[in-house]
């Protein structure tokens, strides 16, 4: 591999396990609405997308009118215990310490929205970090589209081969291929293994520590 100077990461399955607090606050907002809620496992397969089209795999299919509804109880609900039960994967804080002593540059971009995605990474893993932090914004399209990533490497002022994208789905995989990035799917994450093998992944790692091999 060439040298890596930066490396975006994804936030939900890819550095934090937030799978829990998600879980809660959408079938929060679906018992509100009268309607069944869903497992973690079912959950693990919804989420990714941005929150707007999670509502609409959460909601029954003659529902969906009730997209913006769920919307905004589940993210009322989310705002006060999106860190109740959320937890980094074991050996990340170690692995951001050996970056940062490596003065390799860090940002992060995530479908969550940009509010959540700031404070989750902030709160979790400190400020100082990651030089760019960014979540889903209205009128930006979310990944797969490679846009919010260029803007990330303009405004590093990097180039694609500078930088690796590291993420646990099909959808990151893709993001980095769209953008011209290496990418390295993680095991650990929501989806598995051979998801990731189907999406094309450059590098799969199976623990944070791996990453450092790949460097």
């Amino acid at each position: 591999m060439t040298v890596v100077k930066a490396i975006i990461f994804d936030l939900d399955g890819t550095l934090a396990d937030t799978l829990d607090d998600l879980t809660d606050a959408y079938n929060h907002g679906l018992k509100e609405l009268h309607l069944p809620g869903h497992t973690k496992e079912q959950y693990k397969m919804m989420v990714g997308t941005g929150s707007a089209d999670l509502c609409r795999k959460a909601l029954p299919p003659d529902r969906t009118d009730l997209i913006d509804k769920l919307l905004e109880m589940s993210l009322n609900r989310y705002n006060d215990h999106y860190l109740d039960k959320t937890v980094a994967y074991p050996g990340i804080a170690e692995l951001l310490d050996e970056l940062t002593r490596r003065n390799i540059r860090l940002s992060v971009l995530s479908n969550k929205p940009d509010s959540f995605t700031n404070k989750i990474v902030r709160e979790m893993f400190g400020s100082e970090r990651f030089e760019i932090i960014r979540g889903q914004l209205d009128g930006t399209p979310t990944k797969p589209d490679p846009t919010v990533v260029l803007a990330i490497l303009e405004q590093m002022e990097l180039s694609c081969t500078d930088v690796l994208y590291v993420g646990d789905s099909a959808i990151d995989m893709a993001t980095a291929d769209a953008a011209q990035l290496r990418s390295v799917g993680v095991s650990w994450g929501f989806r598995d293994r051979q998801e990731l093998q189907r999406a094309g992944a450059g590098h799969i790692i199976d623990q944070p520590a791996q990453l450092l091999d790949l460097l």
